[in-house]
């Protein structure tokens, strides 16, 4: 199958395109033919090596965890998903080396859901990774509810425009932080939108001067920092990228496998409360571009890579 994978750790430039064996199928995996794959940071920080003190790297790593596809092969054990069912997956191991920038992936049925048939299959992958991490830190660590003023880092990014629409569905008043470039975009989420920059705890501050119940840190560093001066005197913290949280008495959350929460996900996809935002979309062969843009860090909604099946099968 062709694929794009990595001998070694480092930039974008160690990312090859090419042949790579078919995935074998495990009892409780499922052979999906990928259709599009998104990109996501972690997919940089996974590349870079930075989570080898955490995942083992077994080279020719495969890079990519969200998937949008066709279960071709279902494993011996495998009861929930047939041929022909279109998934999406966060299709996470605790190791890294099979993952979704391919033609084929093999995907254990706790990382997966069935594909909201309102999406296009680049919409819907990137749907799992980014929106299962809303998901679970404003619900499992945030704890929020009707009523709460809800502050969202880079809220026009892939996790923050998720974030914005799940607490809006949940009764929150929703504060996001973007480019003012992103201003309009956030409104039309429903969210109050905030300049970054100099000044954004005034600014914070006169939007909420009672404070914000709940802060979802995307970015780390400063607006870690100004998310917990601002906090309501029971407010909650949590950040996905800086542990310095820990020192302001907040969380620290990573975004696990879930198909009960990404069939939530597609549900409330499929109802038309969420939907996703895609910024470019690029084939396979030119995902190391893709990654290159991604690490900009500029992006509003996802970056998705397609496996164009129609011109290799026509």
């Amino acid at each position: 199958m062709k694929a794009i994978s990595y001998s070694s750790y480092g930039g974008a430039d160690v990312l090859e395109y090419g042949e790579r064996p078919d995935p074998k199928i495990g009892p409780d995996t499922v052979l999906v033919k990928v259709r599009a794959a998104a990109v996501n940071p972690v997919d940089r920080v996974a590349r870079e090596g930075h989570l080898d003190a955490v995942l083992d790297a077994v080279f020719p790593v495969i890079p990519g965890w969200d998937v949008s596809g066709v279960v071709v092969q279902p494993g011996a054990a495998v009861d929930e998903f047939a041929v022909g069912d279109e998934v999406i997956g966060y299709v996470r191991e605790d190791f890294l080396s099979r993952g979704t920038f391919a033609e084929y992936v093999a995907a254990p049925v706790r990382t997966l859901a069935r594909k909201p048939l309102s999406l296009s299959f680049e919409e819907a992958a990137g749907l799992p990774l980014a929106g299962l991490t809303a998901y679970q830190v404003l619900y499992r660590s945030l704890h929020i509810g009707s009523g709460d003023t809800v502050l969202v880092h880079a809220a026009a990014g892939g996790v923050g425009s998720f974030a914005v629409q799940i607490a809006r569905h949940t009764g929150c008043r929703v504060i996001g932080t973007a480019s003012e470039r992103n201003h309009d975009h956030l409104r039309q989420l429903g969210a109050e939108p905030v300049a970054y920059g100099e000044g954004l705890a005034d600014r914070l501050r006169a939007l909420a001067p009672d404070g914000i119940d709940a802060a979802f840190d995307t970015v780390g560093g400063e607006a870690l920092r100004v998310s917990a001066e601002t906090l309501a005197p029971d407010g909650r913290l949590a950040s996905i990228v800086d542990d310095e949280v820990f020192s302001y008495g907040g969380k620290y959350a990573f975004v696990r496998p879930d198909a009960k929460d990404l069939a939530h996900l597609a549900e409330l996809a499929e109802r038309g409360i969420i939907s996703v935002h895609v910024d470019r979309v690029f084939p396979l062969a030119e995902a190391a571009e893709a990654h290159r843009l991604n690490a900009e860090g500029r992006t509003r909604g996802k970056i998705v890579v397609t496996v164009d099946w129609d011109a290799q099968e026509g």
